[in-house]
């Protein structure tokens, strides 16, 4: 499964926000991501997108219950540079099963 998050970050603070964020590399694969990525927008100046990959739903659950203080205080840094309304908007995306069962059915 997939975790998205996404930040509005001014600008001006993005080199700022791009380092704070590699605490939060640390703490996702620490917990079990298999993958970590912090992506820029190209067509909107300010927009990150906050990638990782975790084996699966309970997998993603876990990390909710393994967070220390130091997580925190990482957590809330990147946050801080957060400017929209309310949180980061936070997305899950499930994998789709793409095996095919028969020759006949592909394309």
């Amino acid at each position: 499964m997939a975790v998205h998050v996404v930040y509005l970050i001014t600008p001006a603070d993005a080199t700022g926000f791009i380092a704070a964020a590699q605490g939060m590399q640390r703490i996702r694969r620490r917990d079990g991501a298999l993958s970590w990525g912090l992506f820029e927008d190209a067509a909107v100046a300010g927009r990150y997108v906050e990638t990782f990959v975790v084996e699966s739903w309970a997998e993603h659950l876990r990390q909710h219950h393994r967070s220390t203080a130091e997580d925190t205080t990482v957590v809330a840094r990147v946050r801080a540079y957060h400017h929209g309304d309310g949180p980061p908007r936070v997305t899950h995306w499930v994998a789709v099963d793409t095996a095919v069962d028969t020759v006949d059915e592909v394309i």
